[in-house]
Formats: structure tokens, sequence, C-alpha cells
């Protein structure tokens, strides 16, 4: 498999998950009050079942505690990935 990484493209609103030059996903987003609110996660159905919705979140997470904002989770995927990984439980905006 290409090398995979993970990369924010702010004019469209798009976390993306790039396999080599290829997008094999992306996750939908906003921003608002130094809050991210991500919508809605997809992979590619020729790149499911291989861990790479995971690969994605984690990359955009990642980010998001690098430039120090805070979580909105309203897609399903990314509030079950949050579930199973409590490392990023700082990062969700509490009301």
């Amino acid at each position: 498999m290409a090398e995979l990484r993970v990369t924010r493209s702010p004019g469209e609103l798009k976390y993306l998950l790039l396999a080599g030059d290829h997008e094999a996903g992306f996750i939908d987003y906003g921003e608002r009050d130094g809050q991210v609110i991500l919508l809605h996660t997809e992979i590619h159905p020729m790149a499911e079942g291989r861990g790479l919705g995971s690969t994605l979140v984690r990359g955009a997470l990642d980010d998001i505690r690098e430039r120090g904002l805070r979580l909105v989770p309203i897609c399903p995927f990314v509030r079950a990935y949050l579930k199973r990984h409590p490392e990023y439980d700082d990062l969700v905006a509490r009301p």
C-alpha cells in the first residue's frame, strides 16, 4: 500500500486521507469560535476494511490538538473512535 498521510484542506473544509497521490477518504468539517466540528467521515469503497477510517480520524484529531482547538464530534464514526480512544477526551468541547 502507498504511504498514507492526513492533510487538512481549509478551502474545502475537509481532512483528506491520501494514499500516495490518491484520495482514500475524507472528513467534512466546520470551524467556529476555536472549535472544529467533525461532521462526516467517508472512506472510498475500494479502500474500506483496512482501518483507514481510524487512520484518518487520528490524523484529524492530532491536527486539532496541535492547533490548540476544541472538538465537536457530530460524525458517528468519530464518536465511536473517541469511545475506543480516551486519550483524545481532552479535545472534546464540553457545554
